[in-house]
C-alpha cells in the first residue's frame, strides 16, 4: 500500500493501481449498481483530456513536457488493457465527478511515471491541476457521454442498414405471394407478402433519419464552459481550441455549445437520441410480433411465413420450435424502452446550473445503442435471412377471406356482397363459389377483379419540374 492525502485527510491506497485516493474514496462510498462506467464513458473523457492536454500547450498553460506526457497516457489507455483501473461504480456522485477524478488520477500517474516519478507524486502532474486544466466534471461528462453515443451510432447504423437491405430483398422475393391482409386481427383486404416486408423497411428507413438528426445534434459539446458553462479559469479560445484538437484526435465534426450553460445543465440532446432509440425499438417489437403471429402454427396459426428453426423449443414436446430469435428480439426492445424512461427522468431531473443524474444518463444510452446494434444483427442473420414464404397457405388465406367481398362493392353494392358474406361464413362456402353459383358474375369478370386485388403500393411518384 501507498499513503495518499487530500483535503479530507490520508487514505491507504494499493500500491500498484494507477488511481488514487479519490478513486478509493468513491469505492468505499458507492456500490449499489454493482458495475463500473461503461468503457465508452471513460474512453470519451480520456479523449477530452488529451484535447485539453493539447489546447492548454497551445495557449501556454501547461508546460510542454507535461502536456506530451499527459497525451501518451492518454494514448495508453486508449490502446486498452487498463479497464481494471476504472473501478467506480455508475450510481456515484451525480454529475460523475468520481469518474472524472478517476479518469484524471490514472491519467496522472501514468503521466508522471513517464516522466520518471513514482505514482502519487502530485507534485510532477497533479490531477487536478494538470490533467484537470480548464475543465469541470460538469462540462466532461456530459460532453463524453456525447462523444460515446456519436461513436456508437455508425455500428448501430450499419447493423441497421444490413437488416434494411435483408427486409428489402424479401419483399422482392414475396412480390408475386398474394394474401389476406388484416386489420384489428380480423380478415381485411388483400396484400403481398412483399408489400409487408416493404412496409417493415420503410418504417426503419424513418428511423435511420430520426437517428442521424438526433446524433448530429450530440456534437454540440459543452466541453470548455467548466463549472457551469461560463467557461471560468480559462483562457481565451480555450473552447474552440480544444473542439479543435478533438476533432482533429476522433476524426469527428464536433462544435463548441452555442450556449455553455445550456449545454451544461440540459441534457435533452442526449434524451432526443434516446427517444429515437425508442422509436425504432418499438418498430422493431411490432415487427417481431408481426413476424411471430405469421409464423404461429403450424397447424393451429397463420403458418404463412416459416422462421428458421434455431433451436428445439421445448423441453417436453418432441419437434416444437419455437421464435426464438424473435422473442429475444423482443425483449431487448422492451428493456431499450425501460432505458429511454430512466434517461427521461433522469433528465427531468436536474436542479439550476447542472442535472445531478449524468452517469445514469451515459449508462443507459450507451446500452440502449449496444442493445439495438445486436438486436439488429441477430434479426438479420439468425432470422430475417432464413425466413420462408408458405406460398400454399398464403393463396389459401387469399381465396378464402371473406374480405374479398370490399372487391364486389363496385359491381354489386354493399348491402348486396354484405349478404354474401353472412352466406359464405354460414355455409362454408367461398366468395368466388357463390357468386358463381348465383351467376353474379362470370369466372372471366371474378378472375379479372382478383388480378386487380392488389392496390398501388405507394403513392404515385411526383412529376418533376412543376411546383411542390
Amino acid at each position: 500500500m501507498r499513503r495518499e492525502k487530500d483535503s479530507l485527510g490520508e487514505k491507504r491506497v494499493p500500491r500498484g493501481a494507477l488511481y488514487g485516493i479519490h478513486t478509493v474514496r468513491s469505492l468505499e462510498n458507492f456500490g449499489a449498481a454493482g458495475e463500473p462506467l461503461p468503457r465508452e464513458l471513460i474512453r470519451g473523457m480520456v479523449r477530452l483530456k488529451w484535447a485539453c492536454a493539447a489546447a492548454n500547450a497551445g495557449l501556454g498553460c501547461l508546460p510542454g513536457r507535461k502536456s506530451r506526457a499527459i497525451i501518451r497516457a492518454c494514448r495508453r489507455v486508449l490502446a486498452g488493457g487498463l479497464e481494471a483501473q476504472f473501478p467506480v461504480d455508475v450510481f456515484q456522485a451525480g454529475s460523475g465527478t468520481s469518474s472524472n477524478m478517476n479518469v484524471n488520477e490514472v491519467l496522472a500517474n501514468l503521466a508522471c511515471e513517464m516522466l520518471g516519478g513514482r505514482r502519487g507524486d502530485r507534485g510532477l502532474v497533479h490531477p487536478n491541476d494538470d490533467v484537470n486544466r480548464g475543465q469541470s466534471t460538469n462540462d466532461v461528462f456530459p460532453s463524453a457521454l456525447r462523444i460515446a453515443a456519436v461513436e456508437l451510432w455508425p455500428a448501430l447504423r450499419r447493423s441497421l442498414g444490413g437488416l434494411m437491405q435483408r427486409l428489402k430483398a424479401k419483399a422482392a422475393e414475396f412480390a408475386d405471394v398474394r394474401k389476406s391482409g388484416r386489420t384489428h386481427l380480423q380478415d381485411a383486404v388483400p396484400v403481398t407478402l412483399g408489400l409487408e416486408f416493404a412496409a417493415y423497411r420503410r418504417a426503419l428507413a424513418k428511423d435511420v433519419v430520426r437517428l442521424e438528426q438526433a446524433a448530429d445534434r450530440l456534437r454540440e459539446l459543452p466541453i470548455g464552459g467548466n463549472a457551469v458553462g461560463t467557461g471560468i479559469n480559462t483562457p481565451a479560445g480555450f473552447r474552440r481550441r480544444v473542439i479543435r484538437e478533438l476533432n482533429r484526435i476522433t476524426g469527428g465534426a464536433y462544435r463548441p455549445a452555442e450556449d455553455g450553460l445550456e449545454a451544461v445543465q440540459f441534457l435533452t440532446d442526449p434524451a432526443d437520441l434516446s427517444a429515437a432509440l425508442r422509436l425504432l425499438a418499438g418498430d422493431l417489437h411490432k415487427l417481431c410480433n408481426d413476424l411471430r403471429l405469421l409464423a404461429s402454427g403450424p397447424r393451429t396459426g397463420f403458418n404463412e411465413l416459416v422462421l428458421p428453426a434455431v433451436e428445439p423449443g421445448s423441453s417436453i414436446m418432441p419437434g416444437k420450435v419455437n421464435p426464438g430469435i424473435c422473442e429475444a428480439a423482443n425483449m431487448a426492445c422492451l428493456q431499450v424502452f425501460g432505458n429511454d424512461q430512466a434517461v427521461a427522468l433522469a433528465c427531468a431531473a436536474g436542479q439550476l446550473e447542472l442535472n445531478t443524474h449524468m452517469p445514469l444518463v451515459g449508462l443507459n444510452l450507451v446500452l440502449s445503442l449496444q442493445i439495438l446494434e445486436r438486436t439488429c444483427r441477430l434479426l438479420d442473420a439468425r432470422c430475417v435471412a432464413g425466413i420462408r414464404a408458405n406460398r400454399a397457405v398464403c393463396r389459401r388465406h387469399f381465396e378464402a377471406s371473406p374480405a374479398l367481398a370490399t372487391l364486389l362493392n363496385p359491381a354489386l353494392g354493399y348491402d348486396r356482397v354484405a349478404e354474401l358474406v353472412k352466406e359464405s361464413l354460414r355455409r362454408g362456402r367461398t366468395l368466388r363459389e357463390l357468386v358463381l353459383e348465383k351467376r353474379l358474375m362470370t369466372p372471366a369478370a371474378f378472375a379479372r377483379l382478383l388480378r386487380g386485388a392488389i392496390g398501388p403500393a405507394r403513392p404515385p411518384a411526383r412529376r418533376s419540374g412543376g411546383r411542390r
